[in-house]
């Protein structure tokens, strides 16, 4: 079964950074888009980056400019370079496929923003 190992997440101040790495037991290569998505309690899990097998990025509105997305389809890898981290950027990180459904949600990672 495939397997998403997310890592990276922490506690920082606002404006701080963090790069979030999302391991994939298997090839990735022939997955046509791959995403990271977030959630905070109560609240459903929302997509925040979005890249294709061609690279075409996407970004949530809120996020552009601050992340960026990247795949590597020979590591099986893809991170999220998050820079100038806001409070409401606060949630536990997932990547999955996009749309998600084909692969089973990892345990996702944590990303705490402070004041």
């Amino acid at each position: 079964q495939v397997q998403l190992v997310e890592s990276g997440g922490g506690l920082v101040q606002t404006g701080g950074s963090l790069r979030l790495s999302c391991v994939v037991s298997r090839s990735i290569a022939s997955i046509p888009a791959m995403a990271w998505y977030r959630q905070t309690p109560g609240k459903l899990r929302e997509w925040v980056a979005v890249i294709s097998g061609d690279r075409t990025i996407t970004y949530r509105d809120s996020v552009k400019g601050r992340f960026t997305i990247s795949r590597d389809d020979v590591q099986n890898m893809v991170t999220l370079q998050m820079n100038s981290l806001k409070v409401e950027d606060t949630a536990t990180y997932y990547c999955n496929d996009y749309p998600p459904g084909a692969i089973p949600w990892g345990q996702g990672t944590q990303v705490t923003v402070s004041s």
